[in-house]
């Protein structure tokens, strides 16, 4: 069948419609180089840590809101670490009755002998709710070395170890570690596939080759006097993306990012679509208010839905579904090669075409002329310079 159109209107659509194969044959390219990539170098992010550092005294603080499932197991991995030095476990809610609660006093039940506290503090010190918590957990803080880890991340028994080691390098100004997704019933593994395979490779492949030197709120460390240097907490909290701001903010400082030898797992457990979307699209709307640019480029990884898109304005010839053919064989390699690497997966093969399309759906919503975004029940509008301020509760 050949290609509709035959009016100028429809020789332009047959062109774009060659543009966007063009376009999805590059993307396909880019998903094998950065399966390529992340194998080579993700277990070999950070470089040696050093002979034998002095590991120092550390305060974790994990900023709690809600008792999602396996946050036990997350906050219990954290105290499970094979460290010398001493730890103390900082949770933080904002509110007596979140059910975190209960899930904190179970740990300190579990591990008697080891240094946990729970501060509940409802104050509130910009529209950043992590940060206001982070800010009320400080002041329990006893030890100069501080870890940030969010509530639904698990570490291995080597993260703390291996985090401390990589910040003893020279001009490191805090370290952080590259995560996979790891999802429980459909919603929850369709989030962790996008985590694993999509953002995961392509972070590994833009630090390699230089287009950014990311910091990951998932887990991030540093001591005290550089939080201090560059404004502390409180300089966070407006900022939607709170994480990115610090590493921004580090670098310009002249320290460096560094990178430990260890990943963790981000436990995904959104229940329904609604749960899913929501997460999906802050985001997805948060990278775009920190890099407009960046984010519109991103449009080469979604080659699956670009292909589908081309094949359907082609009449499905076999030379677009040929296309089509190649941009999932790619997709798949990758997924093969992350799964091998790092030793489980993270969803089913054949929900990764789904997954990409979800992904595209995400991509366009997010381009919304002046975005929004729901956090934890509330609604925020994201101005310039990713602060954010609250539109309705």
């Amino acid at each position: 069948m050949s290609p509709r159109g035959t009016s100028p209107g429809g020789e332009n659509l047959t062109f774009f419609a060659y543009l966007l194969v063009i376009v999805s044959l590059a993307g396909a390219l880019f998903t094998v180089a950065c399966a390529f990539v992340a194998r080579a170098q993700l277990k070999l992010l950070g470089g040696p840590a050093g002979a034998n550092p002095k590991l120092p005294p550390v305060t974790i603080l994990r900023p709690l809101h809600g008792a999602s499932p396996g946050l036990e197991e997350a906050l219990a991995s954290t105290l499970e670490q094979d460290y010398s030095a001493p730890v103390q476990l900082i949770c933080g809610i904002q509110k007596h009755a979140d059910p975190a609660r209960g899930v904190v006093e179970a740990l300190r039940q579990r591990f008697p002998n080891r240094d946990i506290e729970l501060v509940v503090d409802p104050r509130l010190y910009g529209a950043n709710r992590k940060i206001s918590n982070l800010l009320n957990m400080f002041r329990a803080a006893r030890h100069d070395s501080l870890v940030i880890a969010d509530a639904d991340i698990v570490a291995a028994p080597n993260w703390l170890s291996a985090t401390m080691g990589a910040l003893a390098r020279p001009k490191a100004g805090v370290a952080s570690c590259f995560y996979i997704g790891e999802g429980s019933g459909p919603w929850g593994r369709l989030l962790a596939m996008g985590i694993t395979y999509q953002f995961l490779p392509g972070a590994v492949f833009g630090m390699i080759v230089g287009l950014a030197r990311p910091c990951f709120g998932a887990t991030m460390a540093l001591t005290r006097q550089k939080l201090a240097e560059i404004g502390g907490f409180e300089a966070f909290r407006d900022s939607l993306a709170d994480d990115y701001e610090i590493g921004r903010i580090i670098r310009s400082k002249g320290y460096e990012i560094v990178y430990p030898d260890v990943l963790v797992r981000h436990l995904c457990s959104e229940r329904n679509w609604s749960a899913f979307w929501v997460q999906e699209l802050r985001w997805a709307r948060t990278v775009r208010s920190v890099n407009p640019v960046g984010h519109l480029g991103s449009l080469l990884t979604h080659a699956l839905p670009l292909s589908l898109i081309a094949a359907a304005l082609l009449s499905f010839s076999p030379q677009a579904l040929t296309g089509v053919g190649v941009v999932l064989a790619a997709r798949l390699f990758l997924k093969t090669e992350m799964d091998h690497m790092v030793g489980s997966s993270s969803g089913p093969i054949w929900l990764l075409p789904v997954r990409d399309l979800l992904s595209f759906v995400v991509f366009v919503a997010s381009l919304a002329a002046r975005p929004t975004v729901h956090w934890r029940g509330d609604r925020f509008r994201i101005g310039k310079d990713g602060v954010m301020s609250q539109v309705s509760g």
